[in-house]
């Protein structure tokens, strides 16, 4: 019967095409399934708890996957690590129940979106931050965020999910022990937290929540940018959410500010 594995890894999402693997381009799951049948020789493709995009990052994301292979957890962390490129590292593997799946199962996630205020970014930072230096308000920016917490229809910070479809089918025939929305067409989603913090040369979002549409944090970032500069008001977050049409909301912030940083079971 072999193991259902959880693998926790983090990667520099800057030159992938994202997570799902895609033909001919490199992307973090078909980089970690290659691995994996270098190390135990099975043809696998380990199931992500959700798809980072194309330049964004991940300090915790979260795959499972079954493997036949004896190979101890502990040893294969190590064997992993020797072979994946350096901008992906295993940070744990662990058996988990055979019911476990790193998407269906998760409760919740954390996500991070950082903000460089500096006139200057230095460069070993600039591939994971957004570059801002430029005049804000930031107390309205802040305030701004409060306004989506709580359960509310993301419509209008939801992009275009072409493969979503795909995944509902998918979700039909499968146990019900899914994360909150998986399956179910409705783009309401709860915030559980959502808060700015200022560093002293950064701006940091970083939301909390049950489950989050496609493009939804940057499309949130790029809302809350147009508060700060006064292009909107924070007022005018709450008519956004209940327009229920992407139009009504901000542009989609810069991927590279990205981090996913963690999954809750």
């Amino acid at each position: 019967m072999g193991r259902n594995l959880k693998i926790t890894l983090a990667y520099d999402g800057s030159e992938f095409h994202g997570w799902q693997v895609q033909p001919e381009l490199p992307t973090v799951q078909g980089t970690l399934a290659d691995c994996l049948k270098r190390v135990t020789g099975e043809d696998v493709l380990p199931q992500g708890s959700g798809r980072t995009d194309a330049g964004v990052h991940a300090l915790a994301q979260v795959a499972s996957v079954r493997l036949e292979s004896p190979i101890p957890e502990r040893n294969l962390v190590i064997a992993l690590n020797d072979i994946l490129p350096a901008s992906v590292r295993v940070n744990s593997v662990e058996v988990v129940p055979d019911n476990f799946h790193a998407r269906h199962s998760a409760k919740a996630k954390t996500y991070r979106y950082r903000i460089y205020r500096g006139d200057i970014c230095p460069p070993c930072l600039a591939r994971y931050v957004y570059r801002d230096p430029y005049p804000m308000d930031e107390e309205a920016l802040m305030r701004a965020s409060e306004q989506v917490v709580g359960k509310h229809d993301f419509t209008s910070f939801a992009a275009s999910d072409p493969d979503r479809g795909a995944r509902i089918a998918e979700a039909a025939g499968e146990e019900k022990d899914e994360a909150p929305h998986f399956g179910n067409v409705t783009n309401v989603r709860t915030i559980h937290s959502s808060l700015w913090a200022r560093t002293r040369e950064e701006l940091i979002y970083t939301v909390r929540g049950d489950g989050f549409l496609h493009h939804m944090v940057r499309n949130l970032v790029g809302t809350f940018l147009l508060v700060g500069k006064g292009s909107l008001k924070i007022g005018d977050v709450p008519t956004i959410l209940e327009a229920r049409n992407r139009s009504a909301a901000g542009p989609t912030a810069a991927a590279c500010g990205l981090y996913l940083v963690s999954v809750e079971y």
